[in-house]
């Protein structure tokens, strides 16, 4: 297909119940739309339930394209979002958990703040009130918990940096999978730190959002995981922005699909 104008990257993990209507969902939003061509990239992390078989099985409309991408072995999603980040090639990238908790229609709020040197990023901090059903409160206070933390020491400002709903310039996203070392869940606040240091301006955008069960993240366990690699990222060196990586102008044709 030619170049994609959008890539849709989505991290899996045992999704065979959950993935399908997941793509099938954005084939449907994008069918006949001034989105396409259109590539969905799914990248099945190490799965052992048919996660990328039942992916490369829904079917796609015409002007969308699947891919489906694996590691032999489970290496977290951090690593699973770099290896779909590096292998797009939409001038746009988005960033999708493939637990539907955020609606497919949000991508049209995220792109209308897609302004010169912004990132727009789904935020459940920006607006409480679009919450259509909420996590559980211990999973709630250790996400707000975690969000203190980074606010404090990396991310001042930015109120909610884990929702898995995110949009990129495609030569950024790119950069980004170049210069990640984050394979685990903290790969967000990675991705957020070095855009800003880089002259991006992070946008949160409030969205509708509704708690999925069977989430991937443990609490504890990955947690602790989180606060390391936020710790790490904290002493370590941002290097320059790499070729791709400065702040640029949105596509040229991004009003046609707002339209």
């Amino acid at each position: 297909m030619p170049r994609p104008r959008l890539s849709i990257v989505v991290p899996a993990f045992e999704e065979t119940g959950r993935l399908p209507g997941r793509l099938a969902a954005f084939g449907a939003y994008l069918e006949g739309s001034p989105w396409c061509p259109v590539e969905l990239l799914v990248v099945d992390d190490g799965s052992t339930d048919g996660t990328a078989e039942a992916a490369a099985a829904v079917p796609v409309p015409d002007g969308v394209g699947l891919r489906v991408l694996r590691h032999e072995h489970n290496r977290g999603k951090g690593a699973a979002v770099r290896t779909g980040f590096s292998a797009s090639r939409g001038e746009l990238v988005l960033m999708t958990d493939a637990d539907q908790s955020t609606p497919v229609e949000e991508l049209a709020a995220l792109a209308a703040r897609m302004a010169p040197g912004a990132v727009p990023i789904a935020s459940r901090a920006a607006d409480r009130h679009r919450i259509v059903r909420r996590q559980p409160v211990y999973r709630d206070l250790m996400g707000r918990t975690f969000n203190l933390l980074v606010r404090a020491v990396l991310l001042p400002g930015i109120g909610d940096t884990q929702c898995g709903f995110k949009l990129y310039p495609g030569r950024l996203a790119r950069a980004l999978a170049a210069a990640q070392r984050i394979e685990g869940f903290a790969f967000d606040v990675e991705h957020l730190v070095l855009a800003r240091r880089w002259g991006w301006r992070v946008v949160e955008v409030p969205v509708a959002w509704a708690h999925a069960e069977a989430s991937r993240v443990s609490p504890f366990r990955h947690s602790l995981q989180m606060l390391r690699d936020v710790v790490s990222l904290g002493v370590r060196r941002v290097p320059p922005a790499p070729v791709g990586g400065a702040p640029a102008p949105p596509p040229p044709w991004l009003p046609e699909v707002l339209a």
